[in-house]
Order: structure tokens, then C-alpha cells, then sequence
């Protein structure tokens, strides 16, 4: 494993208590940062934070409610002071249904989450980076949001949202030491799936040329570079993890 140097930074990762977002906790934190882990699940956050080590800690967070997130990055500060890395991994699939179809409260709560929730976040944490003039934002979008999966319209809408919110945020930061990147991972087998049919599954299997999943760990590697000051140009752009599905 490359070492990324993040000594003397905090950072948010949202979603943290398992899968990517989890990946990600283990990278920053044996990167040197120190991790706040915002998760709905606190008994599950607390068990990844105490599993990861004395670096990660972990805090009740409902990204959809815009006050629960300005309440933790509140607290946040007040116990490490600035935060200036935040890592949106927070997010669900939500059931594979046709569009004519498709449930409207499961549609809403997709894009409460996914989306919304990214954008809570930003808009929570972005005045406090402006402030020091340092910050480093990763969204974790999806090859969904560039292509659109079928059977899963408010998913990869959700994906689409945040590459654009990603886009625009980072031109609006461009005058900053502030960098703003999604990225945009084909599947990885996490408990993401549990909410997917084995049809879907392996339609997304089939469509990456590599023949296999992304590992967390390897989504993980490129967040950590992402996040760090060596990336100090490249803002308001996509990366791909798609193992070669990818066409732009």
C-alpha cells in the first residue's frame, strides 16, 4: 500500500460504517488523518470506529435532515477543529423496478439520501474550508450516474445529481485550495446488494470488462489521493473505477 500523507487533517467520512465509505475510514486513518465516521447506524459506526483504531470516532447522522448534519459539523469542530476532508459515501440502491413502475416514496428516499444528502453535507462543511482556504470534498457517485442502469432510474438519476452538484461546486471553489472530485466506481460487493436482484447483479457483472467487482480497498486507494494536498489542481472532475466499462 502507497502511503498517502494526511497527518494533522480531519476528516468526514459519511456512510462510514461499512463498505466503501468503511474502506475509506481504514485508508485516511492509517494515512495519518483523523476520521470522524457519520453514519445513521450508530451502534454499527462505533464498532467500525473501534475496530479501525484511536484515530476514528463515530457520530449519529441523518444526512437527510439538514440540521442533523449542521449539528455534527458543529460538534465535529468544536472537538478537533476544522474539518477539511469530507468523503459523501452515504447512499443506497433502492429497489430494481421499471420506471413506470417505480415506487414514488422509494424514489424520494433515494434522492434524499444520495443525493441531498451530498449536498447537505457541502453545504454544512464548504463555509468552514472557504474560511481556512484549504478543503478537499470527494463524492461518491457511480458508473450508474454517467450511463443509466436499467430497472434503476432513481439510482443512477441520484449518481447523475451528484456528479453535476460535484461540477458545479468545484468551479465555485476553484478560487480556493479547495478540490472538489467524484468518483465513479462500478459496483463493488458490498451490502449494497442485499437491495439488488441477482438479475441486476449480474447485468452489472457482465457489462465490466475486467470480469470481476471493484474492491473497496482499491476505490479506497484513489479516494486517499483525492483527498490529499498533493491534488492540488484537478477540481470539479470524474474519476472512473469502472474496470474499462467506462466509454467517456
Amino acid at each position: 500500500m502507497n502511503q498517502i500523507d494526511l497527518n494533522g487533517h480531519v476528516a468526514v467520512v459519511t456512510g462510514g460504517a461499512q463498505g466503501i465509505g468503511r474502506a475509506v475510514v481504514e485508508r485516511f486513518a492509517a494515512s495519518g488523518a483523523e476520521v470522524e465516521i457519520w453514519d445513521l447506524d450508530l451502534d454499527l459506526a462505533e464498532e467500525a470506529a473501534t475496530a479501525v483504531g484511536a484515530r476514528v470516532s463515530a457520530r449519529a447522522v441523518d444526512v437527510t435532515e439538514y440540521e442533523s448534519v449542521a449539528r455534527a459539523a458543529r460538534e465535529a469542530e468544536a472537538r478537533h477543529g476544522p474539518i477539511d476532508i469530507l468523503v459523501t459515501s452515504a447512499g443506497i440502491a433502492g429497489p430494481n423496478v421499471k420506471t413506470a413502475d417505480y415506487p414514488i416514496a422509494d424514489w424520494q428516499r433515494i434522492m434524499r439520501i444520495n443525493l441531498d444528502g451530498t449536498f447537505h453535507c457541502c453545504r454544512a462543511l464548504v463555509p468552514s474550508m472557504m474560511a481556512q482556504g484549504y478543503g478537499r470534498i470527494v463524492t461518491i457517485a457511480s458508473i450508474a450516474g454517467k450511463e443509466g442502469n436499467p430497472n434503476a432510474s432513481a439510482y443512477s438519476a441520484s449518481k447523475a445529481g451528484v456528479i453535476a452538484l460535484t461540477k458545479s461546486l468545484g468551479k465555485e471553489l476553484a478560487g480556493y485550495d479547495i478540490a472538489v472530485n467524484a468518483i465513479t466506481p462500478a459496483a463493488a460487493r458490498t451490502r449494497i446488494f442485499d437491495q439488488m436482484t441477482q438479475e441486476h447483479i449480474d447485468f452489472m457483472l457482465a457489462k465490466i470488462p475486467r470480469g470481476r467487482f471493484v474492491e473497496t480497498r482499491e476505490i479506497a486507494a484513489m479516494v486517499s489521493w483525492l483527498a490529499s494536498a498533493e491534488n492540488s489542481f484537478t477540481t470539479g472532475a470524474v474519476f472512473d473505477l469502472s474496470g474499462g466499462r467506462a466509454t467517456y
